[in-house]
């Protein structure tokens, strides 16, 4: 006779790393795993959007980048730029900045003393290609789910708060 399988539900939490869920909190190894899936789904997601939008061989962060900049078309600074997307490794965000000029997306400009980037014409056309993209095959797709905004805003709330514990407990790893 075969052995029977348990259901879904009995299996235990779906994690990449048992040792890890092993500890005090398996909940939170199903939440790297998860959290690990969706960043490499999104990174795909954002690259092969703005190659549809027209604006080829962007890496992942070109575009995080590209958005940002345009974000409120306000000129932003290479420090204010790493602060919201937090991301510490400024020269791999000014690497971003260098290619995206050179694609004429950004130009560059002064605030006093300070280098500033805004968006050019170009740039933010890319920026409105890729929305209505993201419009026509991603928000379509996530709606039909029946996901509920709230609920999603509440998972993105939360997932805020938890990249604060990570960031505290780099810091303390990193004093180690």
């Amino acid at each position: 006779m075969p052995e029977l399988k348990p259901p879904p539900d009995e299996l235990g939490p779906i994690v990449s790393s048992g040792h890890l869920a092993a500890g005090a909190m398996p909940a939170l190894s199903e939440f790297e795993f998860a959290m690990n899936m969706t960043v490499h789904a999104f990174q795909r997601w954002m690259v092969r959007c703005v190659a549809a939008a027209g604006v080829p061989d962007l890496s992942p962060l070109d575009v995080l980048v590209l958005h940002n900049v345009n974000h409120r078309a306000k000129p932003k600074r290479l420090a204010d730029i790493c602060l919201v997307l937090n991301i510490e490794d400024t020269h791999l965000v000014n690497y971003a900045l260098k290619k995206l000029e050179r694609l004429k997306l950004l130009k560059s400009g002064r605030k006093g003393k300070e280098k500033t980037v805004t968006v050019t014409p170009a740039g933010e056309d890319a920026c409105r290609r890729y929305a209505q993209i993201r419009e026509q095959l991603l928000v379509k797709s996530v709606l039909s789910t029946g996901l509920d905004p709230k609920r999603l805003s509440e998972i993105a709330a939360a997932m805020r708060s938890l990249s604060g514990q990570y960031d505290q407990a780099a810091r303390a790893a990193a004093s180690l």
